[in-house]
């Protein structure tokens, strides 16, 4: 089964729409969850943004705070299994400010906006913004 290249695995990652998070805590107790992102560069950004939550203190935040080694999934999954894939990007992330009091993030949820712009629309994100710098990019591809 072939394996992806680095660039290969970006690239897929990059045009995926959503990816799954993975974040741990102080002990190592694993947290998953969907973000929408942008990548700029080597670098993930994802937002918090107006979707209805549970809490105004995210759990994924307070996972990054205590432990920035993340990892995002992104993936294809098809009945014809000779279309499967998925790409992954490990790197350190770290929590910035909203974009009110941020210039990074005002960036970033700039981005984010022109690549959700259906989504977000007059709304782009205000809350915390999360920097991910990846390390490494990988990947697989049934063919």
């Amino acid at each position: 089964m072939p394996k992806m290249t680095g660039d290969e695995a970006r690239e897929r990652f990059a045009r995926a729409r959503a990816a799954t998070l993975a974040t741990a805590d102080e002990t190592g107790r694993p947290h998953l969850v969907p973000v929408t992102f942008a990548l700029s560069g080597d670098v993930v950004v994802f937002a918090v943004d107006h979707k209805p939550k549970r809490s105004q203190r995210l759990k994924r935040l307070d996972n990054i705070r205590a432990n920035p080694a993340v990892a995002l999934l992104t993936d294809a999954y098809d009945e014809d299994w000779e279309r499967l894939w998925w790409a992954r990007a490990d790197g350190t992330a770290r929590v910035l400010p909203a974009p009110e009091s941020s210039a990074a993030s005002a960036g970033y949820a700039e981005l984010l906006t022109r690549k959700y712009a259906r989504q977000y629309g007059p709304t782009p994100p205000r809350g915390h913004v999360v920097e991910i710098a990846v390390t490494r990019w990988s990947g697989w591809r049934a063919v």
